[in-house]
């Protein structure tokens, strides 16, 4: 529990003296440690891409509010968190509305948070996004409470009419990235800082081992097993989103062993993969967003992203509560047909994947769209 003195939103209003959302991100309290971030967003001068500017402006109607409660490792993960808070910033400059970050340090705090937000009546919130499977136990009794507040939830379904559900076909996404490192694992292949080695090695590391991650992982290694069914896939969880001290160790091992290319699903854990990746001459893959961008340092060593489009996701929902049109009791499932997930190619190896390559991706693609090509969601080994 935060304390009282830590309760309080803070309003960021003009341009003078406010402090952007990555400013915040980064705060710490006193005694415990815990972090001081539910901050009230009315602009953006952290500096990066978004640009949003905070004006004076007269008005007779105020903005829509918009509750935002991150997953557990925060803002900066350059990964899950990072990826929405680019949704709700572009529905800020597209929409007009207003938005306050709450960064739960603990799975106690998505209770704390939900709660604070739906309680507030200056400002009173018009939706609450909750970012994360690991909200929906909270989220399942908060929305009994306050039957009147809107929320909306990615990664989990929630069977009630104040909640919208957003989930995702991360096992398609993660079917084409593994295809991918399947198709190059057997290539000599050599390009921006890593090459492969000869062995038809891969590797996945997980944050922790939940049904969510499990399809991540399922996907890869069908993917993998699409390009050779003789290639070794090494697995391991790191049991954490925001340890990339542990991340770098575990895929050290992996490339030890002979792995060319290591996909992560475990959030900041995930940015110790691509350390490990430049310090053995390897490769890797990221997560959630385009992370040769997101963590342009490693872009030299990362083929490629399973982009999860979890900023489409808020900013539908946002778009719809500005619509007029809020959409709870619904599901929203996003896959490869909706663009909801996709592999992406990673800035430093653009037009340096042979065509041959490509084309099978596409191919693929294509049969997993037209449902000629099923994608499994739990690995074969579990």
């Amino acid at each position: 529990m935060l304390d009282d003195n830590r309760r309080t939103f803070l309003k960021l209003a003009g341009s003078a003296g406010a402090m952007g959302i990555t400013g915040l991100a980064g705060c710490t309290g006193s005694g415990n440690g815990s972090k001081d971030t539910t901050t009230k967003n009315t602009g953006d001068s952290s500096g990066d891409s978004g640009g949003e500017t905070t004006t004076n402006e007269t008005t007779t109607q105020s903005p829509k509010e918009i509750g935002m409660v991150y997953a557990l490792g925060g803002l900066g993960d350059k990964s899950f968190n990072d990826m929405a808070n680019q949704g709700i910033k572009k529905a800020k400059k597209d929409f007009g509305i207003d938005f306050s970050n709450g960064q739960p340090s603990g799975p106690s705090d998505f209770s704390t948070y939900q709660r604070r937000f739906a309680q507030s009546k200056n400002p009173n919130y018009d939706l609450i996004c909750c970012i994360g499977f690991a909200q929906a136990s909270a989220l399942k009794k908060t929305s009994k409470s306050f039957p009147n507040q809107d929320f909306m939830i990615v990664d989990s379904v929630i069977d009630a009419d104040n909640v919208a559900s957003y989930v995702f076909k991360e096992q398609e996404g993660s079917f084409q990235v593994g295809y991918l490192a399947g198709l190059l694992t057997t290539m000599d292949y050599s390009e921006g800082a890593g090459s492969t080695n000869g062995d038809k090695v891969v590797g996945f590391v997980g944050g922790k081992k939940v049904p969510l991650i499990e399809k991540f992982q399922a996907g890869y290694m069908a993917g993998v097993k699409h390009a050779d069914s003789d290639i070794e896939v090494l697995s391991t969880y790191a049991n954490s989103w925001s340890d990339p001290a542990k991340g770098k160790e575990i895929a050290l091992s992996m490339y030890d062993k002979g792995a060319d290319i290591v996909y992560h699903a475990a959030g900041g854990t995930g940015i110790g993969v691509f350390k490990a990746a430049q310090q053995r001459g390897r490769y890797a893959i990221g997560v959630d967003s385009d992370q040769s961008k997101s963590a342009p340092k490693y872009s030299d060593v990362i083929l490629a992203s399973m982009v999860k489009r979890t900023d489409s996701a808020v900013y539908r929902s946002v778009k719809n509560v500005d619509d007029g049109d809020y959409k709870g009791g619904s599901t929203v499932a996003l896959g490869l047909e909706k663009n909801g997930v996709e592999a992406v190619i990673g800035q430093d190896f653009d037009g340096k994947i042979p065509d041959a390559v490509t084309k099978k991706l596409e191919t693929s693609r294509q049969a997993i769209v037209d449902g000629k090509l099923d994608v499994p969601t739990k690995p074969a080994n579990v």
